[in-house]
């Protein structure tokens, strides 16, 4: 399943997606990561408030890897806009 991230907002879903996807509850994965249902469910609803790291643990342990790829834009198209 590939899941196109285009803004921090879409990191709710996306995980909450992915989590469904694999058949697993809040609390299996919680159990998997060696964290409380309750952090887990803090995760899923903030995932922007957790470092990298513990977000790739999360994407490991739903059997998922980050992949970043070059998109083909023209050299006209201006850079997205983001928090900077």
């Amino acid at each position: 399943m590939d899941l196109p991230l285009h803004a921090p907002a879409q990191l709710r879903a996306h995980l909450k997606a992915l989590r469904k996807a694999s058949g697993l509850t809040q609390t299996e994965l919680a159990r998997r990561l060696g964290i409380k249902q309750a952090r887990m469910a803090d995760i899923e609803k903030h995932p922007e408030l957790i470092s990298t790291a513990q977000f790739i643990q999360v994407l490991a342990a739903l059997g998922v890897e980050v992949l970043l790829r070059q998109k083909s834009t023209s050299p006209e198209r201006p850079a997205p806009k983001g928090d900077w």
